[in-house]
């Protein structure tokens, strides 16, 4: 028995693939997998199957064809083709995880490419695909541009490859995200975008925390519960930052210190950050408030705004030494501070105090 890769199409009605089937099984061909590609000219059936030694590639074809299967396409195949497609494409991602300058390879493995090449610009390779190129456009620029001569491209193939190339860019994106700050003490902590995975060591930083700057930062005090820290982690509209150190030799390892949240309401940023105590007074909360003023005005915000007690002195440092000053209005022991971004008077207002800073 061998192994052989089949690819025909088939009019997308009832019973099409069945007689496609009945047919190889009259040759004694063993389907091992199958995937239906849905297109406009039909519906596009990859087989992976076990064949007897005796048929060749002529036979495969012609038993195609007795089973009003189209446009055929027949290959051998390797015992790793075993693999559902599902878990290939994990396993793709995975690899990518770990190492994400071998999009390129990765991206010839998964369709099978002859040449997989990257333009700087999108001119030359437009998004879509044709039946032997197919182009993706880079959401960090540029654009990828994918070839082989056979099977023809599908629309779940390009979906799948589109997929592989925005996580590369992802994860791309966070690396360059991380970056490391020297205190005015000399101490350093790396400051990078939060994970969800950073839920135990944030809650972690919690526990280390005083009742008066947990207070300060939520205003009810008390930490939040398990929900709202998992909601901070991955806000819908908005970005978490985390400081994070690590650990003496021999002792934990990475260690969160400080996080920082802006919320989107429109196109006004709710900011707030929270520092344990240890780490107070070293200008850590001002370093992590303006990477969130630099990430609000790239993203296009018109103002951002911070709530506190009215006696949060540190609060008010803070957003001082930003440079932007803003009104800044009482409401009882409460305080909000408005930053603009841009000229005031495009500057959206928030009106329920939802969180405060802590420096």
């Amino acid at each position: 028995m061998a192994l052989w890769r089949i690819r025909a199409t088939v009019d997308d009605r009832p019973g099409y693939l069945s007689v496609l089937a009945a047919s190889l099984a009259l040759r004694s061909v063993n389907i091992l997998a199958v995937q239906v590609h849905t297109t406009e000219a039909g519906a596009v059936d990859d087989f992976l199957v076990d064949a007897p030694d005796t048929l060749d590639e002529a036979d495969l074809l012609a038993a195609v064809e007795r089973g009003r299967g189209r446009d055929a396409w027949v290959t051998r195949a390797e015992a790793q083709g075993l693999a559902d497609q599902p878990t290939r494409a994990l396993g793709l991602a995975a690899r990518l995880v770990r190492d994400p300058e071998c999009l390129g390879e990765l991206l010839r493995s998964l369709l099978g490419a002859t040449a997989v090449t990257w333009r700087p610009t999108p001119g030359r390779a437009r998004a879509g695909f044709t039946d032997t190129v197919l182009g993706l456009p880079d959401p960090a620029g540029g654009c990828y541009e994918i070839r082989r001569d056979a099977p023809v491209f599908t629309p779940a193939e390009y979906a799948r490859a589109q997929a592989l190339v925005e996580l590369a860019s992802s994860i791309t994106r966070r690396t360059d995200e991380l970056v490391t700050v020297v205190l005015v003490d000399g101490s350093e902590v790396t400051v990078r975008p939060a994970t969800p995975d950073d839920a135990g060591a944030l809650a972690a930083m919690h526990d280390r925390c005083s009742a008066g700057a947990l207070h300060r930062r939520y205003l009810t005090g008390g930490a939040p519960s398990p929900a709202r820290l998992g909601r901070l982690l991955d806000p819908a509209h908005g970005v978490t930052l985390v400081a994070t150190t690590r650990g003496a030799a021999g002792g934990e390892g990475e260690r969160v210190v400080a996080m920082a949240s802006m919320v989107a309401e429109g196109r006004v940023g709710e900011v707030a950050v929270l520092v344990e105590d240890a780490w107070q007074r070293r200008g850590l909360g001002t370093a992590l408030l303006r990477r969130l003023v630099t990430n609000a005005g790239r993203a296009g915000f018109a103002a951002l705004v911070a709530y506190g007690h009215a006696d949060n002195v540190a609060l008010l440092r803070t957003v001082a030494r930003m440079g932007r000053p803003g009104p800044v209005d009482r409401d009882g022991d409460l305080v909000s501070v408005t930053m603009p971004l841009v000229a005031r008077a495009a500057a959206g207002r928030t009106t329920t105090p939802a969180a405060a800073g802590a420096a």
